[in-house]
């Protein structure tokens, strides 16, 4: 058998259920848009408890103790930096440029100016595009 018979066979049922869905939709969005819309519901907050009242806080009445002296730490010194020459990095030289001038350019022909062109107006209503379907009944 081939699958073309069944092929067909699908693609009408397929068709005929797209047609009639459509057919319930938009019926289904014509009584959603006669029906009022409801009104969200009001939500009410449960009151906040009262805060409790904290103790004050009192610092104790004792003299603090007193913190021990920091030690001294010794100097440190550093020992003589050596009297070496440190050695030196030799002359870098550029080589001369060439004394040849360079060649000059070419001068650029002049372009001729383009008319300036007019613009298409564009319109300021749009056009009304005709619909295949009817106005909703009042």
């Amino acid at each position: 058998m081939s699958p073309a018979p069944f092929n067909h066979c699908f693609q009408l049922s397929f068709l005929v259920a797209l047609c009639l869905s459509s057919l319930e939709m938009s019926l289904a969005a014509r009584h959603l848009s006669d029906t009022p819309a409801a009104s969200p519901p009001t939500l009410s907050l449960p009151p906040l408890p009262s805060m409790p009242t904290l103790p004050k806080a009192t610092l104790p009445s004792t003299p603090l103790p007193t913190l021990p002296t920091q030690p001294t730490l010794p100097k440190a010194t550093l020992p003589p930096l050596s009297s070496t020459p440190l050695p030196t990095l030799p002359k870098a030289t550029l080589p001369p440029l060439p004394s040849t001038p360079l060649p000059t350019l070419p001068t650029l022909p002049t372009l001729p100016t383009a008319p300036k062109a007019m613009l298409p107006t564009i319109p300021a209503t749009i056009a009304s595009i005709p619909l295949f379907f009817p106005p909703p009944s009042n």
